[in-house]
């Protein structure tokens, strides 16, 4: 691997603001993204889990500035993406695309497949004529998909097959990094892992890097090399894969990994039931944000924020890890 990453995130934060009043001011702010950092080496894959409302759409949504930060760096192939002007952010959509989660509603009904999978090219100048067709053809067929379905619409392929169309449009531009935000979320499980199995012959063939964007961790542990744990707007974990699913050192990731089903029939599994609802983004905890439904809860939790450190071959922020 290089020595410097594809892509390094500092502190990098989203606030939404809340407005209320007659006319409309600031009356607070939704902290959906609050001072997450990271780095993804070339060829990498960094699994991003945590339940819904954490923020780790967002996250992916301003590492391609489909999303403006609130503050932070992004920084990709070693220049400051928050800084780039309108022509330079154009030339980094070509190196950095995204996977949608929802396959149908992320296509064009209106178009082709194969204009849909050529559009990217077209934008970017980057085949033209016979030799786009043929690019077409050949993106499709890399998928699993048959050529001779170019001429059809989204509408008559099933999701799994719609997700396929998405994949090849992201890579028809022959990019660097893939977001792949919940790919898989919304396909039937035996589909799921045709899916994965996929991406990850993709990435073997043409050296990608994935952000892998996912709820659950047994979706995330079969494609990830490091996994982060995110939980209200702040990463809490972060480890290598294999390590972090086999010793997970933070309250919430043991949490998580309880919850992942046992396939074997008559198996008993120790849960972890977390008690209380998940805090408000808009009036986050004080300390630790998860000490509200922490099972291991101290004092110090509860009015000291723990930092995202290194503690050996992990970061983790808890109070409870020494």
């Amino acid at each position: 691997m290089s020595a410097q990453p594809l892509l390094t995130v500092k502190d990098l934060r989203k606030h939404f603001p809340i407005r209320g009043g007659l006319f409309g001011r600031p009356v607070g702010s939704v902290k959906a993204v609050d001072g997450v950092s990271f780095s993804i080496e070339r060829g990498e894959t960094l699994g991003l889990v945590g339940e819904s409302g954490c923020g780790k759409s967002t996250t992916g949504m301003m590492v391609l500035r489909l999303l403006e930060a609130s503050g932070g760096e992004i920084w990709f192939d070693g220049q400051d993406v928050t800084k780039y002007n309108k022509r330079e952010l154009r030339q980094f959509r070509r190196h950095a695309q995204i996977i949608f989660q929802d396959p149908y509603a992320s296509l064009n009904p209106r178009m082709a497949v194969g204009d849909i999978i050529a559009e990217p090219m077209m934008l970017h100048n980057l085949a033209k004529g016979a030799e786009r067709t043929k690019r077409v053809a050949e993106l499709m067929q890399m998928v699993g998909l048959n050529k001779y379905y170019a001429d059809r619409y989204p509408h008559e392929f099933s999701g799994g097959q719609r997700q396929r169309i998405g994949i090849a449009r992201a890579l028809a531009v022959q990019p660097k990094l893939i977001v792949c935000d919940e790919p898989v979320s919304a396909l039937d499980v035996s589909i799921q892992s045709q899916i994965l199995n996929l991406l990850v012959e993709l990435q073997e063939q043409m050296g990608l890097t994935y952000l892998f964007i996912a709820h659950g961790l047994n979706v995330v542990k079969h494609i990830s090399d490091r996994i982060g744990v995110m939980y209200l707007g702040k990463m809490v974990e972060m480890a290598d894969g294999d390590e972090l699913i086999t010793n997970p050192l933070h309250p919430y990731t043991k949490t998580l990994l309880s919850a992942i089903p046992i396939p074997k029939p008559g198996a008993v599994k120790n849960r972890i039931i977390l008690q209380g609802d998940v805090p408000s983004p808009a009036n986050p905890p004080s300390g630790c944000r998860f000490h509200t439904r922490c099972p291991q809860c101290q004092e110090v939790c509860k009015v000291e924020e723990p930092e995202f450190r290194k503690i050996g071959s992990r970061f983790i922020a808890c109070h409870l890890v020494e």
